[in-house]
C-alpha cells in the first residue's frame, strides 16, 4: 500500500469520506437514541392508556351496579307507596262508614 503522502491529491478527497462516516456515525447514534426515547414514550403512553381504560371499566361497573340498586329501590319504593295509597283507601272507606253509622245513631238516638 502507498503512503497518503505519496498521493497528497486525494487527501482532501479522503478527508471528506473520513468527515462522511464521522456524520453517519453520529447520525447513527442520534436516530438509534431518538429512537430509545421514542419506544420508552410510546411503553409509557400505552401503560398510561391501558391504566386509564381499566379505572374507566371499573367506574362503568360501578356505576351499572349501582343504577341496578337504584331501580331496585325505586321498585321497592313504589311498592311501598302502592301499598300504602291502599290502605289509606281502606282506612278511608272505613271512615266513611263509621261517619254513617255515627249520623245514624244521632239520627235515631231519640227514637231508641
Amino acid at each position: 500500500f502507498n503512503d497518503y503522502k505519496a498521493n497528497e491529491g486525494s487527501s482532501p478527497v479522503i478527508g471528506l469520506i473520513e468527515q462522511i462516516i464521522e456524520d453517519s456515525k453520529a447520525l447513527e447514534a442520534e436516530a438509534t437514541s431518538g429512537e430509545a426515547s421514542a419506544q420508552a414514550d410510546y411503553e409509557k403512553f400505552v401503560k398510561d392508556s391501558n391504566n386509564l381504560v381499566q379505572d374507566l371499566s371499573d367506574q362503568v361497573v360501578a356505576k351499572t351496579k349501582a343504577i341496578a340498586s337504584a331501580n331496585g329501590d325505586k321498585a321497592q319504593a313504589g311498592a311501598d307507596h302502592e301499598s300504602t295509597v291502599d290502605e289509606l283507601d281502606s282506612l278511608a272507606a272505613y271512615e266513611v262508614d263509621l261517619h254513617n253509622q255515627c249520623d245514624f245513631v244521632l239520627k235515631n238516638f231519640d227514637i231508641r
